[in-house]
């Protein structure tokens, strides 16, 4: 066990936990921050994506010991950053895109990022930056419309 310093949605914590622990049981099991969803734990469908210093990582693929000094922020997160919810979740919600809704944390995580990197992405882009988020109730055309929706709202 060792020791980690962690800044987790603009907050420090110290957690003890094994060096080799994946992010996502540190959020989960150890901040009880379970917004970021355990998926398929070998980092293909997305559901685990938090920002690491801004960069949408999967977390169950990233041990804590990785982390050093770059902040994370997780789905609770997002709200924090902008002080409302944020322009893709609003988009989430007016286009419906959520079915079973298990994926969409991770979803709207990668959205999220995007939109930070490329405030007007192209439908290219998008796919591009989504292809790593699966969802399993095949929402693929609202999401892309959402993004789009709150790449709009957000340039006005």
């Amino acid at each position: 066990m060792s020791k980690f310093n962690l800044k987790v949605n603009g907050k420090n914590h110290e957690v003890d936990v094994d060096p080799t622990t994946p992010v996502l049981w540190v959020l989960r099991d150890h901040l009880n921050l379970i917004g970021t969803k355990f998926g398929c734990g070998v980092g293909s469908c997305g559901a685990c994506t938090i920002h690491l210093n801004g960069r949408a990582l999967k977390s169950c693929q990233l041990p804590v010991a990785a982390v050093g000094t770059q902040p994370i922020t997780t789905i609770e997160g997002v709200v924090e950053e902008v002080g409302e919810m944020h322009p893709v979740q609003k988009a989430w919600l007016e286009l419906d895109v959520a079915q079973c809704g298990y994926c969409q944390t991770g979803q709207i995580m990668a959205a999220v990022a995007l939109l930070k990197t490329k405030p007007n992405p192209t439908e290219e882009e998008i796919e591009s930056a989504m292809s790593g988020n699966i969802c399993r109730c095949g929402t693929y055309v609202r999401i892309k419309a959402a993004i789009q929706q709150a790449a709009k709202s957000s340039t006005k």
